[in-house]
């Protein structure tokens, strides 16, 4: 059925909690970065998205951006990915995403896109 709503874990160990859809499809929750992010001052940081309603797509897709809580600089990452359904039920997200660190001034523009 694919509803985002829960917990998921990445190959990487980042943790993502979306709380329940709203009747529009939109959802909040959190995300926090794994080990292999190797920055220790990511926090906890808040998510917002939306999802495809599965009832015009089984296997929706879906977007949603993390604000990153750091103590010094501002990121924000959004992801934009599909939820497949295997034959066993199992759901599985796949998903790309860009990160964006502030830059200083528009000359800086162009290292600022991950």
């Amino acid at each position: 059925q694919c509803l985002l709503s829960g917990s998921w874990q990445s190959d990487t160990s980042s943790r993502m909690v979306v709380f329940t859809l709203d009747k529009d499809n939109r959802f909040s929750g959190f995300y926090l970065p794994g080990p292999a992010a190797g920055d220790s001052e990511l926090l906890t940081s808040p998510l917002e998205g939306s999802q495809q309603d599965t009832g015009l797509a089984p296997q929706p897709t879906f977007s949603f951006t993390v604000n990153w809580r750091l103590r010094e600089t501002a990121r924000t990452t959004v992801f934009l990915g599909q939820c497949y359904v295997d034959t066993s039920g199992e759901e599985t997200l796949h998903a790309l995403w860009l990160l964006r660190e502030a830059a200083d001034s528009p000359a800086e523009d162009w290292k600022a896109t991950r």
